[in-house]
């Protein structure tokens, strides 16, 4: 499996693979689908979405099952606690160099410029890939800059490495850094889940925020029920 640490993608060259390979391989990490660590993929439909959304059309993934522990300590499932009618996931880590913090800003940037009634529609929920660095309280100053309520979520990394399996998102052992630390490649795509508990549309890292807040409007006014 390729993965590259926190290196943004290029546009042409992952249309490129889409094309031929009918997979989804993104993020600060390029995986390849066929890999034992990433055996579902996210399959791709195609990249132009027949059902209006600006982002990838996909096969419908569930939400994860897991049980996760949310920023104020208290446990957390999406089957229980996802009460809003969109959630948008996403996973990475709060030192990521540069990606991370970009995708973040971006969907808040776009969440700032829908309707309130829509935005009351919508969870952005945040998991970490980096459980050993990213405390409950480290995950919530780092939202925090963003939107204080988005929701952070960390869990054993057994719990974390297996729920972004099922959805296709590659994350890989931690890599040192010559100047001490270590990085972590992973995915960095963003799911968009109907009400409906599945997710209908992906976003790759350098959505426009334009795009973003076109779709968030579609999933909460019902586009995803279409299919």
């Amino acid at each position: 499996m390729t993965v590259k640490h926190c290196v943004r993608p290029r546009k042409l060259l992952l249309v490129a693979a889409l094309a031929a390979a009918g997979l989804l391989s993104v993020g600060c990490a390029a995986q390849d689908a066929q890999d034992a660590s990433n055996p579902a993929g996210v399959h791709v439909r195609t990249t132009k979405n027949p059902h209006g959304f600006r982002g990838s059309d996909i096969q419908p993934y569930p939400l994860p099952s897991a049980t996760f522990t949310e920023t104020s300590g208290r446990p957390w499932r999406f089957a229980t606690d996802a009460r809003k009618p969109v959630t948008l996931l996403f996973f990475g880590y709060t030192n990521c160099p540069d990606v991370c913090s970009t995708v973040m800003a971006d969907v808040a940037a776009a969440l700032r410029r829908v309707d309130a009634g829509t935005r009351d529609k919508i969870q952005v929920v945040f998991v970490t890939t980096d459980p050993k660095r990213d405390t409950p309280r480290v995950i919530r100053e780092y939202l925090d800059r963003f939107d204080p309520s988005f929701v952070g979520l960390t869990a054993p990394p057994d719990v974390i490495l297996k729920s972004a399996r099922q959805l296709g998102v590659g994350i890989t052992d931690a890599s040192p850094l010559p100047g001490g630390g270590y990085e972590i490649g992973h995915g960095a795509q963003v799911y968009g889940f109907g009400p409906d508990g599945k997710a209908r549309v992906v976003w790759l890292e350098g959505t426009p925020v334009a795009d973003f807040k076109h779709d968030f409007e579609k999933l909460v006014t019902g586009g995803a029920d279409e299919r």
